[in-house]
């Protein structure tokens, strides 16, 4: 496979997978707009950090309101991570490895960019903004059963799987790292309960609220989520478990030893940690440095195999 295409597809994937996770991120505070009382205010602006567009931000927005921040990360053509972007340079690199990936799937991606653009004035607004995310997510969950069901297993599909697992780490780290962002820094005593429907926020912006309660049994709380979603293999959004579908993809791929050491020394590093004893600072270095290491895996792959 020439390395062009390897690239186009791999970050196909990635963009795919970028757009969707952008969505659940928004929705994480959609659900506590949802949830919380009315005279408990959110925070819009760590939603901007987490993606690292502050600068951007702050360029062509004065304050960070509820409305201008989900303009920014959805429809706004001059953030090059917003939604729309997303899936415009998805579909830029589908059309370009249209001969490798099936018609349908084309088709599907197509569809998905046509649509955001539609839905650009609608999601502004809380009535209609999730069903408007819903479809986003919805409709890349459609392409990657797409591909799942009809592409060869070959070298082409073990870049797109590794493209869709290292931004679904990244971007899922990201939705983790919500929590950990003072989103409800003003809460008080009387009001603490309310830290529960926070993560159980995070959970459902995941679809991860019926797979834990499934699997753990108990009431949400702060460190058994934490445990699900950063060390639980089984669970196909984890931390864990997209760094062990990384590690397979590589195993597919020639030359790949370096960067399965990279990736098997950051799935031990999440296997390690004990969740009871991560405080909200040691949960936001530990996020960096999964982000970090992510990086170094993603240019350890560019300058092996692009």
């Amino acid at each position: 496979m020439l390395s062009r295409v390897a690239n186009h597809i791999y970050w196909m994937e990635r963009y795919l997978e970028r757009a969707e996770n952008t969505a659940r991120l928004i929705q994480v505070n959609t659900h506590l707009l949802l949830d919380l009382p009315r005279h408990i205010t959110l925070g819009w602006e760590p939603i901007i950090d987490m993606l690292s567009f502050r600068e951007a931000f702050y360029e062509h927005y004065e304050v960070a309101d509820e409305k201008s921040v989900i303009k920014f990360m959805v429809t706004d053509t001059a953030n090059p991570g917003s939604i729309i972007n997303c899936l415009a340079a998805a579909r830029e690199n589908a059309r370009i490895v249209r001969e490798i990936i099936p018609a349908e799937a084309w088709e599907q991606i197509n569809n998905l960019h046509l649509t955001a653009k539609a839905d650009g004035q609608s999601v502004l607004t809380r009535r209609h903004r999730f069903a408007c995310l819903h479809k986003i997510i919805i409709g890349n969950q459609t392409i990657t059963g797409l591909l799942g069901g009809t592409m060869l297993r070959g070298e082409g599909y073990a870049f797109l799987r590794l493209g869709r697992h290292i931004e679904r780490t990244d971007m899922t780290s990201r939705i983790i790292d919500v929590r950990s962002a003072s989103l409800l820094p003003d809460l008080s005593p009387e009001q603490s309960a309310f830290e529960n429907i926070q993560w159980m926020g995070v959970l459902k912006s995941l679809t991860a609220y019926q797979m834990y309660r499934q699997e753990m049994r108990i009431r949400i709380n702060r460190t058994d989520v934490l445990k699900f979603l950063l060390q639980y293999k089984q669970f196909p959004r984890s931390l864990s478990h997209c760094l062990q579908q990384m590690g397979k993809c590589l195993l597919e791929l020639p030359k790949s030893e370096p960067i399965q050491e990279q990736v098997k020394s950051l799935t031990d590093n999440l296997q390690q940690l004990d969740t009871f004893e991560l405080t909200q600072d040691n949960l936001h270095e530990m996020i960096d440095e999964v982000q970090q290491g992510l990086v170094s895996i993603h240019q350890a792959i560019n300058d092996a195999y692009f």
